[in-house]
């Protein structure tokens, strides 16, 4: 035996007990004959005392370093008043000793784990010595967090009919959006596999075959870039489909789920409940995003026609006029608004940013000539303008307009510090549209899933404009971040071959790609919606991490690469040769 107690398990009521102990030797204090180590594993610390009186034999004692791993034997003792920690769950207890095993040495470490008062080293460095790093108590604490909330969600679900049921890793290769993870097979020369950038279609199938409410923690992986909030290559979400549902019936179904989440799991506060819904567009001329952050204001207004009126020709050319304004911008330097906060809107295709600060009553700027007064008055009563502060303006293209003062929005609320950390303000975005233009290709595109069903059924798709038909799609966001799409999904074929048809697929396309979901909807197809919140990004978003490799146990590098285990690498030519295929790299 190693161990009777954990390190964070001891307290008064243990006192006078013969225990075991096992863990990493993370702290040694010599004070004349008697050695102090903080003994440590995931519950904790414990305080143990070595004194030779007790112990006979210092030897091994002599030799403990740094990261050591030991078992050790000693009985359970009160600390003195003065020694007392109170910062540690067993401050109030030490062991006293009387054996010690070492079980394993360890070398001197690469780089400092525990010293928060040193730099943070180099990426690479920590990641790969990951399993190092994962010694740090934010990193346990985030990946415990993890495993607690997945735990949670289970339980949640099997209490709610939800079956879980695993779908295939090695699947077929479709247009989904991202490139796809081919694997090559060995037993059909010349074909391949795919990993699934979702189970999408296997999930709906289930509902065809009467699974009405399927979830798995599924795997998915997708050839993209990487992002801070976007691990590169793999990631992990909750995926969930029920059949006879409407939209409104799924979302009161799931809200809770996340109220839940929030309050027992993750200790925080929910800003509204039940969850706001704001379509797509008013998401996008209302707050410049469609995640936005509700737990602040900042709301983006249009005054294209105010501005329009003005003698200020940026305003006159441009498509659209819109203006933000700020509570206690007043204060902003001229060197703020033209270096920092420009540069911000200039990241959104902005040619720059206007303003006006609003002190006292009374509009001032730059750009306040342009104006008389009266128009200047028509705008403090547009905004409705009563505290002091500044606001800012965006003149360009529609898209332009609402991202510029989007991303400014969104900077400003961190620069200001205007959310509350403890709170979560959870929305639902609707009516996302169906198509988009692509301006590379100079055709109509998917402007998200395929497979959702676009609101108007098929006279929607031959009598309206693509771009204006909108789809029954939604995405679930909190203090912006977008945590899942989902659907109510198209179950009737004709539909599907048309929207594809108008999105460049003939029904060659559709039948080889889809064909097995076509034939499937013909054997009656329930009514069916879900969606699939990323695992990552709700850890992130209740641990109020940044960056998604905090989040991850193994992630690999903003280049895509696992240090630690050399991935990707070279193979030999041999398993090459075996999958018949031929590398052809022009360097």
């Amino acid at each position: 035996m190693y161990r009777t107690h954990t390190c964070g398990e001891l307290s008064l009521k243990n006192v006078g007990e013969e225990v075991m102990l096992a863990g990493w030797v993370h702290k040694r204090r010599d004070f004349g004959s008697l050695a102090f180590v903080d003994l440590r594993d995931r519950y904790g610390l414990t305080q143990v005392v070595f004194n030779p009186e007790k112990m006979g034999d210092m030897s091994v004692v002599e030799g403990l370093k740094y990261e050591y791993v030991i078992s050790l034997k000693g009985t359970v003792v009160k600390r003195d008043e003065k020694s007392i920690n109170s910062d540690m769950a067993t401050g109030e207890v030490e062991v006293l000793a009387t054996s010690v095993e070492v079980l394993s040495t360890a070398k001197a470490m690469p780089f400092e784990i525990f010293d928060t008062n040193k730099g943070e080293d180099d990426e690479d460095l920590r990641l790969k010595f990951r399993f190092l790093e994962l010694r740090r108590e934010k990193l346990k604490n985030n990946i415990l967090f993890r495993a607690k909330m997945i735990t949670f969600i289970r339980q949640w679900m099997e209490t709610r009919n939800f079956i879980d049921i695993s779908t295939p890793i090695l699947t077929v290769s479709s247009p989904e959006g991202a490139r796809d993870f081919l694997v090559p097979s060995r037993i059909h020369p010349g074909k391949f596999y795919a990993l699934p950038q979702a189970p999408q279609q296997y999930k709906q199938l289930l509902m065809v075959a009467g699974f009405d409410r399927y979830y798995q923690v599924a795997p998915c992986m997708r050839d993209e870039d990487p992002r801070a909030d976007r691990s590169p290559g793999e990631f992990y979400q909750l995926d969930c489909e029920t059949s006879f549902m409407t939209q409104d019936e799924f979302f009161a179904l799931m809200e809770p789920l996340f109220i839940e989440l929030t309050e027992k799991v993750a200790g925080k506060k929910v800003q509204n409940n039940p969850f706001p819904r704001i379509p797509f567009k008013e998401c996008m001329e209302m707050y410049g995003s469609d995640r936005p952050d509700l737990r602040f204001g900042l709301k983006i207004h249009n005054v294209s026609e105010w501005a329009k009126a003005s003698e200020f020709k940026v305003f006159q050319e441009a498509e659209y006029v819109r203006a933000m304004f700020v509570p206690g911008g007043e204060n902003f330097s001229r060197s703020e608004i033209d270096g920092e906060l420009t540069d911000v809107v200039k990241r959104a295709k902005a040619k720059g940013l206007a303003s006006l600060k609003f002190v006292e009553g009374k509009l001032d700027g730059s750009i306040a000539k342009f104006f008389n007064e009266t128009q200047l008055a028509a705008l403090v009563s547009a905004l409705d303008l009563k505290e002091n502060g500044i606001v800012f303006f965006a003149a360009d293209k529609y898209e332009v307009s609402c991202k510029a003062l989007g991303v400014l929005r969104s900077h400003l609320g961190e620069k200001m510090k205007l959310a509350d950390p403890d709170v979560i303000a959870w929305a639902w975005v609707v009516d996302f549209p169906f198509f988009e233009w692509n301006e590379d290709e100079k055709k109509i595109d998917f402007a998200h899933n395929p497979f959702s069903m676009p609101q108007g059924g098929m006279d929607a798709l031959l009598n309206k404009n693509p771009i204006d038909i909108v789809a029954y799609q939604y995405d679930i966001i909190a203090n912006g971040l977008e945590l899942s799409s989902g659907a109510v999904r198209n179950r009737d074929s004709a539909i599907m071959y048309k929207a594809f048809e108008m999105a460049g697929y003939g029904h060659e396309v559709v039948d080889k790609k889809f064909g097995h979901m076509i034939k499937a909807f013909e054997y009656g197809a329930p009514p069916h919606c879900g969606f699939a919140p990323g695992i990552d990004r709700l850890v992130m978003l209740f641990t109020g991490e940044k960056n998604i490799r905090s989040v991850v146990p193994f992630p690999k590098n903003g280049r895509a690469e696992e240090p630690m285990v050399g991935s990707p690498s070279e193979v030999d030519e041999k398993q090459l040769k075996e999958l018949h295929i031929k590398t052809d790299i022009h360097e």
